[in-house]
């Protein structure tokens, strides 16, 4: 098999290191997690801190359910190894929830909800993040590459 990337690219083990904007992907896919957790260690001011990013706490705990796939994602990618065709589908799963969170979005806005600069930069972000998902030949074989 030719090489499509240069050496550096690679870990010990010969697989694909992954990507700097994977990390941000799953980042933005669980944010929810992140406000909860940021949240929880400022303990007097946790309602406070969810009432800036959440007003409507059903929001909120819809807004949990796509951080699920990005979680496993963080667990599972350092032992891609061991679970081949899981992890060969889990792009897929990460993109099926991306487009769950940006039709969740766009629902909210047309069903009224205020286009804040947070807002619009949060619907802008998760466009990107799901063309990204979708186009990238790099995470595409990320996922599939392996030299095991």
């Amino acid at each position: 098999m030719p090489e499509l990337y240069p050496p550096s690219d690679y870990d010990t083990h010969g697989n694909l290191k992954t990507p700097i904007l994977f990390w941000c992907i799953l980042l933005l896919q669980a944010r929810t997690w992140f406000v909860l957790v940021l949240a929880a260690a400022s303990r007097q001011q946790g309602d406070a801190i969810l009432s800036v990013f959440y007003p409507d706490r059903d929001t909120f705990w819809f807004g949990l359910l796509p951080g699920i796939p990005a979680a496993l994602a963080f667990m599972i990618s350092g032992r891609r190894h061991l679970y081949p065709r899981l992890w060969a589908i889990w792009r897929w799963v990460l993109v099926a929830a991306q487009g769950i969170v940006l039709a969740w979005q766009l629902l909210l806005l047309w069903q009224g909800e205020e286009l804040t600069a947070v807002t619009l930069s949060l619907l802008i972000a998760d466009i990107f993040a799901l063309w990204w998902l979708c186009s990238s030949q790099r995470l595409r074989d990320y996922f599939t590459l392996s030299r095991d």
